[in-house]
């Protein structure tokens, strides 16, 4: 597995990505219209390029197949981590969360799905709050959770 930074021309991709991990992987814990609200799979480009140039981004490729990505921004707020539903369990995530955990000093917060608070609580981040977010008119429950070092 290689990690580099992300490049303009992974987005495509890298929204696919999202959008098949988290209508397999996250299925589990959220109804049909819980994961057509979180990724619906007509995603916007140019802000997620916006965003993920904004932010400090990886991706995780197996061969010339990106296999997970991430992102943080500069206040330690870990925004996205994914990986492929194909390479769940293989440290794609741990990979990608040591190389993203060293970016900043100091605490660092997510909000962590109800499928992903178990692999956070593993790598040392407590629960701040248990939350319901609105996407498209749907509650989404998930965690605020930080790492403090």
């Amino acid at each position: 597995m290689e990690i580099r930074e992300y490049r303009p021309e992974d987005c495509a991709e890298l929204t696919r990505l999202f959008y098949d991990t988290v209508h397999t992987v996250n299925c589990k814990d959220y109804t049909p219209a819980q994961l057509d609200a979180w990724a619906d799979g007509t995603p916007d480009l140019d802000r997620w390029n916006r965003s993920l140039q904004e932010h400090f981004s990886l991706v995780a490729l197996e061969g010339e197949k990106i296999i997970g990505f991430g992102d943080m921004d500069s206040t330690g707020y870990l925004d996205r981590l994914y990986v492929h539903k194909d390479y769940q369990g293989k440290g794609v995530a741990t990979a990608l969360c040591d190389r993203l955990e060293q970016a900043v000093d100091g605490p660092i917060v997510t909000h962590a799905s109800i499928t992903a608070r178990p692999f956070f609580e593993g790598r040392g981040y407590v629960m701040v709050k248990a939350q319901q977010v609105e996407r498209k008119g749907i509650l989404l429950r998930n965690f605020v959770m930080e790492k403090r070092r």
